[in-house]
């Protein structure tokens, strides 16, 4: 695989996950968090308990992890390009997204981490006490710094595709 051939499949990758990614964490903030807060204290607990369950799989973790990867394979490959215009967008989109795994891994796992340690909806004598604990309004404000910060990059990797030509 020449040069050329690498740097395009690394950056439509990025491109392509990071773009998913937004996606997701938009869908979070103006879609399911706001249905779910709607919701009586069992429904809340029991759902999410249920969404973050499915979450973690394999798809979703090549997707996460993998714009992280992708955008930092491409920036590494345009380094070597004498034509370095692509490169100030892939590591701008680099830079924001690794603030967005970054969130995730110190705000929104442990929180996710402690409602589902709560245990068995069924069992549990005080659903408000749990839902109360899981900081929602804090789950949802920094989601949104994600979703801002995911579509930004993904925008830094479409202008970066504009400019590689």
């Amino acid at each position: 695989m020449s040069l050329k051939s690498a740097q395009i499949a690394s950056l439509l990758a990025a491109t392509i996950t990071t773009g998913l990614m937004a996606g997701v964490f938009g869908v979070f903030a103006h879609t399911i968090m706001r249905g779910l807060h709607t919701t009586d204290d069992r429904t809340f607990v029991t759902a999410f308990q249920a969404i973050d369950r499915a979450i973690i799989n394999p798809l979703f973790m090549l997707t996460f992890f993998g714009a992280l990867v992708a955008s930092g394979t491409a920036g590494v490959l345009y380094l070597r390009d004498d034509d370095r215009s692509v490169l100030p967008w892939i590591v701008a989109a680099f830079g924001l997204y690794l603030v967005v795994v970054v969130i995730t891994m110190a705000v929104h796992v442990p929180l996710n981490d402690d409602i589902k340690a709560a245990g068995d909806p069924e069992r549990i004598a005080d659903l408000a006490a749990v839902r109360d604990a899981f900081h929602e309004t804090r789950w949802v404000a920094w989601n949104i710094v994600r979703a801002l910060a995911t579509t930004v990059a993904f925008g830094c990797l479409a202008w970066a595709l504009v400019l590689h030509g």
